[in-house]
């Protein structure tokens, strides 16, 4: 996949490019980072330092908005601009944000529990707006910074401080949602994958829109191993089915053809299955199309993951389609009624200074 950043149509279009060329040291700011030993959090901050640099943006034209949880710190740890926010409200801060500055490179940082609880009606709007910013939703499935409750992506049954007896909701699949609130960018990646983290990473930012990126994180105090399944050396290959567009989609341990010798088929009944290669060929073979403007094959591929069980889990770009930024849409509407009130103003100007007169009375 080759992505042109700064070029017309990207997300960091009109954005200010710095002078000098910029490290990740230029972004790592002074504060002590104050996670877990362990946590998964490390690992995508690392990633955020080591691309920043390449989109080539000043500082301080960068922000990083965050709500409230564990994900929620890194604004501390990057030396950028940044918000420390309200629970659930950074995608509404974010929005104004990308609104009224055009020239500002916009990042919100949420967890599970921040973004998909008390925030969920702030996330499914900034989606369907297609507001022109990148969310990187933390998921953990568990509330870790107020000490391990169960949250909206939890297994059902799942024991925690909070459903001792086991938990009896039915947790959300984020790439499902993001997908039904038709947003233009969503993708899924993990953090112990650093080349893949960072190719998404790099894709979302460049993305003119909304660019949602779930990234499964590791809790390890609360919430130990929660993707062991993509993150086990002996069970990923087959628990990982790698997406890219244009591609069929294959995994699991190398065929005859030194390829998956699993794949993807739609099944009879509009769903996607999982199949042997040797049983179909390769032609029956489902083609990723991250590009079609239907979301519903990206929709049908997000549901392999169920909501309990990540043995089977799609990773990489579903959907990446263009569509007109909410932010771009709004400036235009304030830039056409400025042009009409400045209009009327000469109109009236000439009226009042015209050699036209009344008497009245």
């Amino acid at each position: 996949m080759t992505i042109n950043l700064g070029m017309p149509g990207t997300g960091i279009t009109g954005v200010p490019q710095s002078d000098a060329p910029l490290t990740r040291k230029d972004f790592t700011s002074d504060q002590e980072v104050r996670w877990c030993p362990g946590c998964g959090d490390y690992a995508v901050l690392a990633a955020v330092q080591g691309f920043l640099p390449e989109l080539g943006i000043k500082r301080e034209n960068t922000v990083f908005v965050s709500g409230i949880g564990c994900s929620s710190r890194f604004p501390y740890y990057l030396n950028t601009y940044g918000m420390h926010s309200i629970h659930g409200r950074a995608p509404a801060i974010a929005t104004g944000l990308a609104t009224t500055r055009p020239d500002l490179a916009v990042f919100v940082v949420t967890g599970d529990g921040d973004a998909l609880s008390i925030g969920g009606n702030h996330l499914i709007h900034a989606l369907r707006r297609n507001v022109n910013f990148t969310i990187l939703l933390f998921n953990n499935r568990i509330y870790g910074l107020t000490k391990g409750q169960y949250s909206p992506t939890s297994e059902t049954g799942k024991i925690t401080k909070s459903t001792p007896a086991g938990s009896i909701d039915y947790p959300f699949n984020p790439v499902s949602l993001a997908l039904g609130a038709e947003a233009s960018f969503v993708a899924r990646t993990i953090d112990s994958d650093r080349k893949h983290l960072t190719t998404v990473l790099r894709a979302a930012a460049a993305h003119r829109g909304t660019s949602f990126v779930e990234i499964y994180q590791n809790c390890p105090i609360y919430n130990d191993d929660a993707f062991d399944s993509v993150k086990n050396h002996e069970t990923a290959d087959e628990a990982i089915i790698p997406l890219v567009h244009g591609e069929p989609v294959r995994f699991g341990a190398a065929g005859e053809d030194g390829l998956g010798s699993k794949g993807l088929v739609r099944s009879v009944s509009g769903a996607i299955e999982v199949v042997p290669v040797a049983d179909v060929g390769t032609d029956a073979l489902l083609v990723h199309d991250a590009e079609n403007p239907d979301p519903s094959q990206a929709f049908a591929i997000s549901r392999l993951t169920s909501a309990d069980d990540h043995g089977r889990t799609p990773i990489g770009i579903f959907r990446q389609v263009a569509r007109p930024a909410y932010d771009d849409l709004a400036r235009e509407q304030v830039t056409k009624a400025s042009a009409k009130i400045d209009d009327q103003s000469a109109a009236l100007r000439q009226l009042i200074t015209g050699n036209d007169t009344w008497t009245v009375g």
